[in-house]
């Protein structure tokens, strides 16, 4: 059935739009008490009052991480056991097609059609590509004269920071968030402040999907604070 313009408005007003950080497996307000507006593009609307995290948010989100990552309640998992859990987390965010589509086009403006048939089924693609590809590209022995053995390994490097634009938010989330979970790593995601709302929705879909607390965390915010810290992070 295709949905008209009320039907979609209708949808809207029955969301809870969810506008904290997401912080080890919990959302929480920014630890400064400040926040944003986020308006809508498409008539001005105003959607929510978001989390404006900093510093000493990021330095909180990393904490987390980096536990998340030494303990190795993710990075040391099966692989076949993250790919069951990635392609789980690909199938919520269609399970949730819809709501993630009608936020994206709130967010930032695109028609519905493309957030519904483009946006969020290519989100879910890239997560369950990468999460097919755990368990098949494997380790590699290098060429080498016979009195030498030479190891080519892939391994996680920790936590990474992951900061997206706003055009496509949720798909270019999922491209850098693939790569990164499927290997093991912990991931701090910073969306941008124009389209947040679909980043912060999907982290409790990964929670759901059985992703440890602490190894995806996002962080709303502006570029000059929160998105600074990440990225002259050590």
């Amino acid at each position: 059935m295709t949905m008209t313009r009320n039907d979609w408005e209708q949808r809207f007003q029955s969301l809870t739009l969810e506008s904290r950080a997401f912080i080890n497996g919990e959302y929480r307000p920014a630890i400064s008490g400040e926040t944003f507006e986020c308006l809508s593009p498409v008539d001005g609307r105003f959607l929510a009052s978001i989390a404006s995290t900093d510093e000493a948010d990021a330095n909180l989100a990393v904490e987390a991480a980096r536990q998340s990552f030494n303990s190795g309640v993710w990075a040391n998992k099966a692989p076949a056991e993250r790919k069951r859990i990635l392609i789980r987390f690909a199938d919520l965010i269609l399970q949730h097609q819809e709501e993630l589509a009608l936020l994206e086009t709130l967010d930032m403006g695109k028609p519905i059609s493309d957030s519904l048939y483009i946006d969020v089924p290519g989100a879910a693609q890239a997560l369950s590509w990468s999460g097919e590809a755990i368990d098949k590209i494997y380790d590699e022995v290098a060429a080498t004269p016979h009195d030498q053995l030479g190891l080519v390994t892939r391994e996680p490097v920790g936590v990474v920071g992951a900061i997206v634009p706003w055009n496509f938010p949720l798909m270019m989330a999922c491209w850098k968030l693939g790569p990164a979970l499927s290997t093991g790593n912990s991931v701090i995601l910073k969306p941008s402040e124009k389209s947040p709302l679909t980043a912060i929705r999907i982290a409790e879909l990964a929670v759901e999907a059985g992703i440890p607390k602490g190894v995806l965390n996002v962080l709303p915010g502006y570029g000059h604070t929160v998105g600074k810290a990440l990225a002259l992070h050590n």
